[in-house]
């Protein structure tokens, strides 16, 4: 689909090089980012306006398997799909990111609490991850094991890019996307591969001196024949414990991970290709009873281990002359089990998930068209019990969609957006109820330009969600109110994008609710009081986001910033979101502001400094009494230099202060309200420096 861009290059720089198009919306620099990944060119924005091509060259042309485009300016908005952020994989690398909390660092909207991996969990414009639609690869990632621990588990080695939507958005963003969608991806064989090359490995050694950690991995990658090619990764890392900006060792914060991918990818046909990945994951050591909150006398520490599985094969038919032929399918099994061992008390305790799905996606070029439609099923089992039995309890659900999203480029200024899914969800719980919900969601969008440097865009989504598989640790001692409704959601945002001679300006104001949201109360049931899932109220979402930068030929700098409330109206009163009253719903964090600077200092050698400000709150409301929370500036600089083609060092300084903080995104502190000692969240990791050497055969 036209987008409305003059692009001028030489045709000797194309020649032969091919593209897999884009799916979905996309601002001009995040467009072109996933069109030229791997193509060793990238886009360069006039001074008029305009954009043209040019080759990537030296080191680090040589080196880095994706585009690296020059220039800090991000705009928040992409056409009329919401607020899009897009993490490369060139952030990822800087950083030397070893969990969720790196990859995210540098986006305002999204915050990582947990301070360990096990126990993170992610929030977006303060809403968890359990209320987004996520997916690795096309395969969601569904179903919580338990509340006191984070449900999300990827290596970030592997990763190509991340995307994040925030707040209810198009159709395509998948079933039950109530506070929006995280999609990663993960790496093709292409793209570590080098025009002409057969085969190649990348071996990476990295050292982290917190925790007197390290950190290896080995990579194999290679073209079998001119049709198909294949990678193997596996990966291994073993810390001790976290040491905060007090000095002082966290206990339960040891641990030890490995991993395993691997993924073929073959051309069928010139319009046919075929994906198979499979992806192992586990991490294992003494952690608290409840992870998410520092070991105590009545919270001790105890084995505990975390395992996730997941099988995916895609499938692509893109004939180059058929326009109204694009067909995507993803079919995937994602199994994660967690165990405890709680030693002198019950034992072994199990929870596990599993998750059989399918999309179907094919994208019709009609013009000023593009049709996006499709369908998708997902079922979904989570089992829970002791290690004898570890079947004991079970629960059933399955979701059914299809969806349909158009994009209509009206005039060269006007794009116009508007779609619709219908999902239909059961659920056979553990006492034997049913549950059945069904809808549609529809969303409508426009983006207008108003000058060649300045456009206006707003939108409306709607999401549903029935009621879906409960927590593992849960299904034992919880029941869910038969009277149970689905959780609807609302998200209306209005924005702009201005980008004039390398300096760049966006924001994006919004407004969102979610009806009838799920959660857990003590209530009486027949004379006894009960844990019961029921609808507890409407969270009720106000914010912005703004984001500006200037780039200069060598050095690019970028302030970011994200304001926002949140409040949950129900029966108990209003409370503001907290991760102690509201797991797996999400949690009150202060306005924050991200700046990054980058030098480019040669081809070789590139410098960087990020920052993280967030600020206090005060009198959270909650159903103990009030907390606060600290505000902290964190700062993080980094170097990375390719001394040869083949071999480069990156070394970072990740808190380079040692500040002590508590992350907001992490259970605040209760301590100071009578019977609550011991509710606390893990404090933050202080000074770390890492030192990562990498080597290409």
């Amino acid at each position: 689909m036209e987008a409305g861009v003059l692009l001028s290059f030489d045709p000797v720089l194309t020649a032969n090089k091919q593209t897999q198009g884009l799916r979905g919306e996309y601002g001009v620099q995040d467009g072109f980012s996933v069109l030229l990944a791997g193509s060793g060119l990238s886009l360069v924005r006039q001074a008029d306006g305009s954009y043209s091509l040019q080759a990537i060259t030296g080191a680090a042309a040589a080196q880095l398997p994706a585009v690296k485009i020059s220039s800090s300016y991000e705009p928040l908005n992409a056409g009329v799909s919401g607020n899009r952020r897009v993490v490369s994989q060139e952030d990822i690398d800087r950083i030397q990111a070893n969990d969720l909390e790196d990859v995210f660092r540098k986006t305002p909207s999204v915050a990582v609490g947990g301070s360990v991996g096990i126990a993170e969990k992610v929030y977006v414009r303060g809403l968890e991850d359990a209320l987004l639609n996520v997916t690795i690869d096309g395969a969601t990632q569904a179903g919580v094991l338990f509340h006191h621990a984070g449900r999300l588990s990827i290596e970030p080695e592997l990763l190509k890019q991340v995307e994040v939507h925030a707040g209810a958005g198009v159709a395509t963003d998948g079933p039950g996307a109530l506070g929006g969608a995280i999609r990663f991806t993960t790496k093709d064989p292409e793209d570590l591969l080098r025009p002409g090359e057969r085969f190649g490995a990348l071996i990476k050694g990295g050292y982290f001196d917190n925790t007197e950690g390290y950190k290896a991995s080995v990579n194999l990658f290679g073209r079998f024949n001119d049709n198909w090619s294949g990678m193997a990764t596996v990966a291994k890392s073993d810390s001790d414990a976290i040491t905060d900006g007090n000095g002082t060792e966290l206990g339960g914060t040891e641990s030890e991970q490995t991993m395993g991918f691997a993924k073929v990818v073959g051309k069928l046909t010139d319009s046919q290709t075929v994906r198979v990945s499979y992806d192992l994951r586990e991490d294992d050591g003494i952690r608290a009873q409840r992870p998410q909150w520092v070991i105590s006398d009545w919270n001790p520490g105890y084995p505990l281990k975390i395992e996730r599985e997941t099988v995916n094969l895609g499938y692509q038919l893109n004939p180059a002359d058929n326009p109204f032929l694009n067909l995507e399918v993803t079919v995937y099994d994602t199994q994660a089990e967690l165990e405890q061992n709680v030693i002198g008390r019950w034992g072994v305790y199990n929870g596990s998930s599993e998750s059989q799905g399918v999309n179907l996606r094919n994208t019709t070029q009609l013009s000023s068209h593009e049709l996006i439609y499709g369908a998708e099923y997902r079922d979904d089992t989570v089992n829970a019990g002791p290690g004898t039995d570890p079947s004991e309890q079970e629960e059933n659900g399955s979701v059914t969609g299809f969806f349909v999203q158009d994009l209509y480029q009206v005039t060269d200024k006007l794009l116009l957006s508007a779609g619709v899914r219908y999902d239909d969800y059961e659920l056979t719980d553990t006492d034997n109820q049913e549950f059945e919900a069904d809808g549609f969601s529809p969303n409508v969008g426009v983006s207008y330009q108003l000058t060649p440097t300045f456009s206006v865009n707003a939108s409306y989504a709607e999401a549903l969600r029935g009621r879906q598989t409960m927590e593992t640790f849960l299904l034992d001692s919880r029941m869910n109110d038969p009277e149970l409704e689905a959780e609807e959601s609302e998200n209306t945002e209005v924005g702009f994008e201005y980008y004039r001679d390398a300096f760049g300006f966006s924001g994006t104001f919004y407004r969102a609710q979610i009806d009838n949201a799920i959660n857990d109360q003590r209530i009486p049931v027949n004379g006894i009081p009960r844990w019961v899932f029921r609808n507890i109220g409407d969270i009720e979402t106000e914010g912005f986001d703004l984001r500006v930068s200037y780039d200069w030929t060598q050095v690019q700098v970028g302030l970011s910033y994200s304001d926002f409330d949140s409040e949950l109206a129900g029966d108990n009163g209003d409370l503001e979101l907290n991760a102690y009253d509201h797991g797996a719903l999400g949690n009150t964090i202060g306005n924050t502001w991200t700046a990054d600077v980058a030098y480019q200092v040669n081809d070789a050698l590139e410098l960087g400094w990020n920052g993280r400000l967030v600020e206090s709150l005060e009198n959270i409301r909650t159903s103990a009494g009030t907390v606060d929370k600290s505000g902290y500036a964190v700062h993080d600089i980094y170097a990375q230099w390719f001394v040869t083609p083949d071999f480069n060092v990156t070394f970072t300084v990740k808190n380079l202060f040692d500040k002590y903080y508590i992350d907001h995104a992490t259970n605040g502190s209760f301590e100071h309200i009578p019977g609550y000692e011991g509710i606390i969240g893990l404090s933050e990791p202080g000074r770390d420096l890492r030192l990562t050497l990498s080597w290409r055969i």
